[in-house]
């Protein structure tokens, strides 16, 4: 394809000081000595955006590998931004076309044209930066006053206006007609079996529609769980997210069991902890939340406890995926099947040609094996008191007690804004708190404790590989044997 030199022409209004489109493309003629140009027109247009029609041409024609160079009167009848002729620029270089401005002896074919055009190129990252600074400080700076920084409203809300901590309106988010799916989705999550993609799929069969589209998964539902403009926030929240490692921008007495909280920043996506001290901030809004605080907590361990397992036992094949170890190398070991036969493959031999074990372990009779043996250990767990609703209440206290306790010293160890004094106190009250519920819970009767009979295959697939996973540290494979290393 032959490639020829054009020449770009505008004017947004005539006047007597500003030379027509006729006198620029006359000029460019000159420059351009004898050579054949095409001329592009653009009349009554403005420079501040490339929104022209003989302009968008020219940018067709230039992708498409028909101009060699390019010539313009003054680089403002081109573009008016500095960072919008940064753009066009890469367009240009990224396609060969050279590019001249007559009045301003600005030739990219010449060393100085080029030295010019790094000056303009390092003016237009400036202006770059500069504006997007200007937009991370108005977002940081609502964000610090309580109110919605923009962007569009978590699911459950709508953009709306409500008074900020100086009395004046500002950006809010109001609770819509999604408030109660969205508590129901909590409390169902809490709840003792319930996964994200189970989750997901009930909802999605009753046909209710997800945020942005017809069906529910479980991306949707964790990010919706993780979202902490839900939270009625109190004290346990804030110890919470300080224990994470968050900046907590506002006092303790914001935090009143209302409002919801605005976390901005970013975490790593494979990390339990953030990317650094400091590098997610947390606030208190000025819209109301959904869930109650003692609820999302529970939520947010779970989820944390998911995010422990990594990718651990994400085999369809067994449920002792991600416990597999080769006992040679101690590289996990995977399973593959093939014509209804399992196969089990050491990944340091056969990805790394690392090791040079070879495993034969029937894996059906390990599987069953494992299984007689986790019945065994869960039968020998004394039976429940004969008020089964009492002991679960006392568990469920005590275990709370142990959560306010652990978030008072994660936070204690990542913040150093938290008093020694507050943190001891804090740590007594609770120790006093678990004292007197033991003395009552010994005042009870109690049953004769005997062994229970557990029935492991009655469980589905992902219910053996939750319970193999907390009993279990790992299985070391070699040969035709198989050693079960047991975490309790």
């Amino acid at each position: 394809m032959s490639r020829r030199d054009a020449v770009y022409a505008r004017q947004s209004v005539e006047k007597k000081d500003s030379l027509s489109i006729s006198g620029q493309v006359d000029l460019c003629r000159r420059m351009a000595g004898e050579k054949e140009l095409a001329v592009y027109r653009d009349a009554g247009y403005s420079g501040k955006n490339t929104d022209r029609p003989a302009f968008r041409q020219l940018m067709r024609d230039v992708k498409a590998g028909r101009i060699a160079t390019l010539y313009v009167y003054r680089l403002d009848r081109f573009s008016r931004s500095v960072a919008d002729f940064g753009q066009l620029w890469q367009v240009l270089q990224a396609n060969r076309v050279e590019f001249v401005s007559v009045s301003e002896n600005f030739d990219t074919s010449t060393p100085m044209g080029r030295a010019m055009l790094h000056i303009i190129m390092v003016f237009a990252q400036l202006e770059r930066e500069t504006t997007a600074q200007r937009v991370r400080d108005n977002y940081y700076r609502r964000a610090a006053l309580g109110a919605w920084p923009g962007g569009p409203a978590p699911f459950g809300f709508d953009n709306g206006r409500a008074a900020g901590r100086d009395g004046r309106w500002a950006p809010a988010l109001v609770p819509n007609g999604h408030g109660e799916l969205v508590r129901r989705i909590f409390a169902e999550y809490a709840g003792e079996g319930t996964s994200l993609s189970g989750l997901a799929k009930e909802l999605s069969r009753e046909g209710i529609p997800g945020p942005k589209r017809a069906v529910w998964d479980s991306v949707t539902l964790s990010r919706l769980l993780h979202n902490p403009a839900y939270v009625k926030a109190d004290e346990q929240v804030r110890l919470y997210y300080l224990g994470q490692g968050v900046t907590v921008s506002d006092p303790a007495e914001y935090f009143d069991g209302q409002h919801g909280l605005l976390l901005v920043g970013r975490r790593e996506a494979d990390s339990r902890r953030r990317t650094g001290e400091g590098s997610q901030v947390l606030s208190v809004l000025n819209s109301p939340g959904l869930v109650e605080a003692e609820l999302f907590l529970r939520c947010q361990e779970k989820l944390r406890k998911n995010r422990q397992l990594g990718r651990s036992g994400q085999g369809k094949h067994t449920w002792l995926s991600g416990l597999l170890k080769c006992a040679e190398c101690g590289y996990s070991v995977s399973v593959t099947e093939n014509g209804g036969k399992r196969y089990l493959h050491c990944s340091g031999r056969y990805n790394l040609a690392h090791c040079r074990s070879a495993i034969r372990v029937d894996l059906g009779e390990l599987e069953e094996r494992v299984q007689g043996e986790m019945e065994k250990l869960l039968g020998s767990c004394p039976k429940p008191r004969a008020e089964e609703g009492d002991e679960s209440r006392y568990a469920a206290s005590m275990a709370e007690l142990d959560r306010q306790a652990e978030r008072l010293t994660d936070a204690f160890a990542r913040s150093e804004s938290m008093p020694a004094a507050y943190l001891r106190r804090a740590l007594e009250k609770i120790g006093r708190e678990r004292q007197a519920l033991r003395q009552e819970w010994d005042r009870g009767e109690r049953r004769e404790e005997r062994p229970r009979e557990i029935r492991l295959g009655d469980l589905p697939f992902d219910g053996k590989k939750a319970v193999a996973a907390q009993l279990i540290g790992c299985i070391r494979l070699a040969g035709d044997a198989a050693e079960i290393r047991w975490t309790v």
